[in-house]
């Protein structure tokens, strides 16, 4: 009579043996043709064959590794073509159980004919599952109760064929926990690796669709900004340049510039709060809004009354943009303009000397309607530029955790001079990056440089 720490010790070993089918089934679903079976896609005959090949291995190597008890061995052979059948149908388990059958029957023994049998039929069985379940995987607890059963089924065969009974009574009830145990739970933790891969292969091509529409969304947000150069080539009065470098996420910073007439430009930029497409599509949004609303006949603090009005009609999202908008009249130099809550501005003299717009109430656009907006004046000389960005650039961040701050912004601006509006933001670009020095961008970075070069006005002055 077998003890209690035998059946113990067979089960631990059983459990060993089990282990190694597992991971060898595991590195199989990381091959190219197990992309086929997660798929459910029709096996080609050379598939079909090297699945049977492999797991009629698997059944081999189950009763090699068994252990014989009073003259039958206690194995997981059945396991192997179970398996075969449940990822690759009737054929593939039938072909894998009869390789694992008739090794089984060549050793001879008291349960051979038996044993060899239901090996056969595990994998065929398998792959009637298989068949039943064409849309999907078989789930981890109909596996798990499909091995238990059919080892039951096993273990009653031998008790039907083998005489005499009292020995095979004998054995079976020795062998049947542990056996009964050990497949159904090999069975278990194979589904297991198998249904998570096809998870997994799930979120790596939802990643990749959301990577696209990204991609896109970004793509969209930069074709809705102008970035044709130089801006107005029939101009020479004055220069206007700008970079918006997006952020691995889609950001909602915007610029734009136009003419109103022949002798005023409008310019704006803006920072929308958050980050997404929901940030993009509100920052379209008011860029759309800012070209309808503006007139000439209106000063930059009435547009952006008009249009904040606009933003917080049914804007349930919560978000809102900071803008800064001006007006330059290109034969005297002069700039209207309003601020609504975004940085201020600079004035980058010909000289070199350094100028910041003088803070102006205005709250960001969206945050509550009917609120009034400042307007203000400043006049730019031959050679000035005024220099706008957004937040990108001065709470640009290194891997020290150090912000650029503006007061590194303004020591890069106070040694450029004598350049292009191109050459200032080019300037302005290439100091943030090197101030950041590899680390991650976490917000948009957005630079817009204005110009003055009417000469017209340099002589007059003179």
């Amino acid at each position: 009579m077998i003890k209690i720490s035998d059946i113990i010790e067979l089960f631990i070993n059983l459990i060993k043996n089990m282990s190694v089918v597992i991971v060898l089934s595991y590195v199989l679903t990381r091959t190219k043709m197990y992309s086929a079976i997660i798929k459910k896609q029709k096996l080609t005959a050379q598939q079909q064959l090297a699945l049977i090949i492999v797991f009629g291995i698997f059944s081999i190597y189950g009763t090699l590794s068994g252990i014989n008890i009073l003259g039958a061995i206690a194995n997981i052979r059945d396991l192997g073509p179970a398996i075969a059948g449940l990822i690759g149908g009737p054929l593939v388990g039938l072909g894998a159980g009869l390789i694992g059958g008739i090794h089984r029957y060549s050793m001879g023994g008291l349960t051979a004919v038996p044993c060899s049998i239901s090996t056969i039929l595990s994998g065929l069985v398998g792959g009637l599952i298989y068949y039943s379940r064409k849309d999907s995987l078989i789930n981890i607890k109909i596996a798990i109760i499909f091995m238990a059963l059919f080892e039951v089924f096993h273990l009653g065969l031998a008790l039907l064929m083998v005489n005499p009974f009292d020995q095979i009574f004998a054995i079976v009830k020795s062998l049947s926990v542990p056996m009964v145990l050990t497949n159904a739970l090999g069975m278990g933790i194979y589904v297991f690796i198998s249904n998570n891969l096809v998870k997994e292969k799930e979120t790596q091509k939802q990643k990749e669709l959301i990577e696209s529409e990204l991609t896109v969304a970004r793509e969209i947000q930069m074709s809705i900004v102008p970035k044709t150069y130089p801006a107005f080539p029939g101009r020479p009065e004055f220069d206007i340049y700008a970079a918006l470098e997006p952020a691995k996420e889609i950001g909602g910073d915007l610029y734009d510039y136009f003419l109103l007439d022949d002798d005023h430009l409008c310019f704006t930029i803006g920072d929308v709060s958050g980050k997404g497409v929901p940030a993009a599509l509100f920052m379209a949004v008011t860029k759309t809004l800012i070209k309808a609303k503006t007139d000439i006949k209106l000063s930059p603090d009435q547009i952006l009354y008009a249009v904040n009005n606009e933003l917080c009609e049914d804007n349930d999202s919560g978000m809102f943009v900071t803008e800064f908008l001006g007006i330059l009249t290109i034969s005297s130099g002069e700039i209207s303009y309003s601020n609504g809550g975004h940085n201020l501005p600079y004035i980058l003299r010909k000289d070199g000397s350094l100028e910041m717009l003088p803070r102006m109430a205005g709250m960001a656009l969206g945050v509550m309607g009917n609120v009034s907006y400042v307007c203000a004046n400043i006049a730019l000389d031959y050679g000035d530029s005024l220099v706008m960005y957004t937040d990108g650039v001065t709470e640009a961040m290194n891997k020290a955790g150090e912000l650029l701050s503006e007061e590194r912004l303004e020591k890069t601006l106070t040694g450029i001079t004598g350049q292009t509006a191109q050459e200032e933001v080019d300037v302005i670009l290439h100091s943030t990056r090197e101030f950041a020095h590899g680390a991650q961008q976490s917000d948009d970075i957005t630079i817009v440089v204005l110009q003055y070069l009417n000469d017209n006005k340099q002589k007059q002055n003179k």
